[in-house]
C-alpha cells in the first residue's frame, strides 16, 4: 500500500483537520535528444563552413605573418633563416617606425572623435532639429542634406586623395585661389602638403570629410529607432536641444556610436590608401607617415619581408588592443546595460 503524509491543521472552531501534505516537487530531467541528419547538416553548414573559412582565410595567413616574421625572408626567396624576435627589437629601436607609429597615435585620438561628433550634430540636425512646435521633425530639405553628405562617402579613396591633391596644389590649386581671392595673400603658394605643421592636419580633413556621411546615415537609422514621444516628453519638461542629445539620443544610440568608434579607429590605424595618395613618401620629414606606409616601403623597396611581416604584427595586435579597449571603457561606463524606454 502507498502511505499518504497527512498533517493536521486548526479551523476556526479550534477543530482539528487531518489534510494531506504537499508531495515534494518532483525534478524532471530533460532527456538529450539524438542528433539527426538535419542537424549535423544544418551545423555543418551553418556553424562549420563559415568557420572553416575564418580559420583558413583570417588566422591562418595571421599565423603565417606571425611566423615570417621570426625570419629574415626576403620574400623573393626560399631562404628563411630562423632570427627570433630580432626584427621586433629593430623596429621598436628605430626611429622612423616609431614616428610612424606616433602618427597613428593621433590619427587614433582625433579621427574618431572628430568624424563622430561632426556625424552626431549632422544626425541630429536632420532627424529631430527642425521646428521646435509641432511634429518632431528634421531640418526642411533634409533628404537632400544626405545625399550630398553621403556622396564622398561613394568615391573611391584614391580618387578622393587625388582630387584633394589638385586641391591642395600650392601653385594652381582651388584652396590657395579662394583664400587669396579673399585676400588672404599670405596663402599664395603656400604648400599645405609640403609643411609638417598643415601636412598632418589637411590629411585628417581629407579623411574626416569622406567618412562623416557614412557615419551620419548610421546614426540617422539608429536615432529613427528612438519613438518620437521621448523627443515630445523632453519638449514639454523644458529641454533644449543639447540637453536631449545627451539624455536621450547618445544612450539610445550608444551601440551605433560604439561600433563606428571601433571602425573609424581601424581606419586610422591603417590609413594607407588616404596618407599614400595625399603624400606617397610620408610627407616633410615623415610627419604624415603611418604604420602601413612604412611596411609597404620595407617589404616592396627594401626586400624585407620578414622585417615588414613584424610590422604587420604589430599593427594587427595594436588594432585588437584599441578593439578592446573601446569595449571596456564602453562596459565600465555602464554601455552593457540595458536603456529602458
Amino acid at each position: 500500500m502507498t502511505s499518504v503524509k497527512t498533517q493536521q491543521s486548526r479551523n476556526d472552531d479550534g477543530l482539528a483537520a487531518v489534510v494531506p501534505a504537499k508531495a515534494p516537487p518532483q525534478v524532471v530531467r530533460r532527456r538529450r535528444k539524438p542528433l539527426t541528419w538535419d542537424k549535423v547538416s544544418f551545423f555543418a553548414v551553418f556553424l562549420g563552413l563559415p568557420l572553416a573559412i575564418y580559420l583558413l582565410f583570417v588566422i591562418w595567413p595571421f599565423i603565417q605573418a606571425f611566423g615570417y616574421s621570426l625570419t629574415d625572408w626576403s620574400g623573393f626567396s626560399p631562404n628563411q633563416n630562423f632570427i627570433g624576435l630580432d626584427n621586433y627589437v629593430k623596429i621598436f629601436t628605430d626611429d622612423i617606425f616609431m614616428k610612424a607609429m606616433s602618427n597613428n597615435i593621433l590619427l587614433v585620438i582625433f579621427l574618431p572623435i572628430i568624424t563622430i561628433i561632426l556625424s552626431l550634430v549632422l544626425a541630429s540636425l536632420v532627424t529631430v532639429g527642425g521646428s521646435s512646435k509641432g511634429q518632431i521633425k528634421g531640418l526642411r530639405n533634409s533628404s537632400f542634406y544626405r545625399v550630398v553628405s553621403f556622396f564622398p562617402y561613394t568615391i573611391p579613396a584614391v580618387a578622393i586623395g587625388i582630387m584633394w591633391g589638385q586641391i591642395y596644389d600650392p601653385s594652381g590649386g582651388l584652396l590657395n585661389g579662394i583664400l587669396t581671392g579673399l585676400g588672404l595673400d599670405q596663402f599664395k603658394d603656400f604648400a599645405w602638403l609640403g609643411d609638417k605643421n598643415t601636412a598632418m592636419i589637411a590629411t585628417m580633413f581629407v579623411i574626416v570629410w569622406g567618412f562623416v556621411g557614412f557615419y551620419m546615415v548610421l546614426f540617422v537609422a539608429g536615432i529613427k529607432g528612438i519613438p518620437a514621444e521621448l523627443f515630445e516628453a523632453a519638449r514639454i519638461d523644458g529641454a533644449g536641444r543639447f540637453r536631449t542629445a545627451v539624455s536621450i539620443t547618445i544612450p539610445l544610440i550608444r551601440d551605433n556610436i560604439q561600433t563606428a568608434y571601433i571602425y573609424m579607429g581601424i581606419l586610422a590605424l591603417d590609413a594607407f590608401v588616404y596618407m599614400a595618395a595625399l603624400n606617397s613618401g610620408g610627407g616633410p620629414d615623415n610627419s604624415t607617415l603611418v604604420m602601413a606606409q612604412q611596411l609597404f616601403f620595407t617589404a616592396f623597396s627594401k626586400g624585407q619581408f620578414g622585417l615588414a611581416s613584424a610590422m604587420g604584427v604589430v599593427l594587427a595586435v595594436a588594432t585588437l588592443i584599441f578593439s578592446g579597449l573601446v569595449f571596456l571603457v564602453n562596459r565600465l561606463t555602464g554601455g552593457d546595460k540595458d536603456v529602458s524606454l
